[in-house]
């Protein structure tokens, strides 16, 4: 699956999922487990999904460091990091 330009696999999307019920941000939780049952290649990640994702990702898991990668060098962009 594609999230913000970047391979995921579906296993890890739903570790992902997983993080993000931790964290209470179960909306955006839903979103990509809903995507994996619908097998959906690429997902529209909202700017709240994206600012979730990076929130549950300080320490990423094996797999996510693009991911967050990515997310963090979009959210500096956009001016919402120092």
């Amino acid at each position: 699956m594609l999230l913000a330009g970047v391979q995921i696999r579906d296993a890890l999307v739903l570790e992902l999922a997983i993080l993000l019920r931790r964290g209470n941000f179960a909306e955006t939780a839903d979103t990509l487990e809903g995507a994996v049952a619908a097998l959906q290649p690429l997902v529209a990640l909202t700017i709240s999904d994206r600012v979730a994702i990076l929130n549950v990702l300080d320490n990423p898991p094996a797999g996510l460091e693009d991911l967050r990668a990515t997310l963090l060098a979009e959210h500096v962009g956009r001016g919402d990091v120092a």
